[in-house]
């Protein structure tokens, strides 16, 4: 237990815009340490900065200032990465793999033999109870079961260093129970095991010291059972300080006889009670925060009373449509519009110069044209102007052939 697993000094984690300027502080002077065999919790609302912290552990991000050690080495040692397992809080799994495929895979990513790998596969489906949906693909799995395979694959390797991100979201009663037993049947093995959670009396059930963030900053950190310790208080389980425990004592047993068994023992508080007055302490202490901060009612707009006046302000502010006019097309003049059907001029002109001589044609406007007889008329579209034509064609032909 003296041995320290996971160590950080004086760590600062700045986020920057794209001007690299300073944006956020999510973690500031972070300072703890977790021992071999211990299983801590590490508390916080939304924006504390557990998440940002879990990552710097992981290698994921680098601290602005301040050192980190994981089993004595820094997190980008590759050797460190092979001895921690990780759940985080949403698993990312292939969807069109199933259990047995999924942590295969994740024991091939730690190069562990194939019987092994076989070996270990089967003892972890039979842990998380999904040895009868082992052939399921993930993406048929319901949000619990994905929780417990997500659990499995953070277990494939054997770690040393467990870092589990709400663990039991998404499971029911049993499998949260399940989940705390396998914390501490890993406890009882030596492993180590850094939990988040935001279910705090899971939190109560197996951790052996818990640490609360807010903005950033560690605000508590101690034993559970210290830090929910109320001195102040005698818990009458039954009880009282020593003058009038006695009296009390002595009380009691003459009205309910000797055989009760009486326990004296100082009070201890629920960890969720704890844990809201550590918050509320740093929010009046006003400690700034990038994460979320205490909902004040000041939507007033939004009432019954209003919504009839914002209503009728759109409604009369509302832009109205400009009416659009659709003017007819114009046809040319001393025509009319074509039906449907109706032939192109191409077509009327080959068939008016095609047209049997006992039909009547309308006379066609008269228009300027390239092209006129000697006489200065415009050419005639009938029968006569074809034939014509047609001989002197067929006479050409003739005279070229000889």
């Amino acid at each position: 237990m003296d041995e320290p697993i996971i160590q950080t000094h004086e760590v600062v984690k700045v986020f920057k815009d794209f001007w690299h300027r300073p944006r956020v502080k999510a973690v500031d002077n972070l300072t703890l340490s977790v021992s071999r065999g211990e299983v801590y919790g590490l508390l916080g609302p939304n924006g504390s900065g557990k998440s940002t912290t879990i990552k710097m552990l992981l290698g994921l991000l680098f601290p602005t200032s301040g050192q980190i050690a994981i089993f004595g080495k820094p997190p980008s040692d590759v050797a460190v990465k092979k001895r921690i397992g990780f759940l985080p809080e949403e698993s990312y799994l292939y969807p069109y793999l199933n259990a047995v495929e999924t942590l295969d895979f994740y024991g091939r990513l730690f190069s562990l033999p194939g019987a092994e790998r076989k070996r270990r596969v089967e003892s972890l489906l039979r842990m998380t109870g999904l040895s009868g949906a082992r052939g399921r693909l993930l993406r048929e799995y319901s949000k619990g079961m994905a929780r417990r395979i997500g659990i499995a694959q953070a277990m494939i390797n054997d770690p040393e260093l467990i870092i589990l991100d709400e663990p039991t979201t998404g499971l029911d009663p049993l499998g949260t129970r399940e989940i705390k037993d396998l914390i501490l049947e890993l406890k009882d093995k030596g492993k180590t095991v850094l939990l988040c959670s935001h279910l705090l009396a899971d939190v109560e059930d197996v951790c052996d010291r818990v640490g609360i963030l807010y903005g950033g900053r560690l605000q508590a950190e101690g034993q559970t059972t210290e830090l929910l310790r109320q001195d102040r208080q005698t818990q009458i389980t039954a009880e009282l300080d020593d003058k009038t425990l006695q009296e009390a004592l002595a009380l009691i047993r003459k009205r309910q006889g000797d055989a009760i068994p009486i326990k004296v023992a100082p009070p201890i508080e629920r960890l969720e009670n704890f844990f809201l007055r550590v918050v509320e302490e740093a929010r009046t202490a006003e400690q700034p925060t990038s994460g979320v901060e205490e909902a004040v009612s000041g939507l007033d707009f939004l009432s019954d009373a209003d919504k009839d006046k914002v209503d009728v302000f759109n409604r009369l502010s509302a832009p109205k449509p400009l009416p659009v006019k659709v003017m007819p097309v114009a046809s040319p003049a001393g025509t009319t519009k074509k039906p449907s059907g109706t032939k192109t001029a191409e077509q009327k002109i080959l068939s008016n110069l095609t047209a049997p001589r006992s039909m009547e044609t309308k006379p066609e406007p008269k228009k300027k044209t390239a092209g006129k007889s000697e006489a200065g008329k415009p050419l005639q579209a009938d029968s006569k102007v074809l034939n014509r034509l047609l001989d002197q064609d067929s006479s050409k032909r003739q005279t070229d052939k000889k």
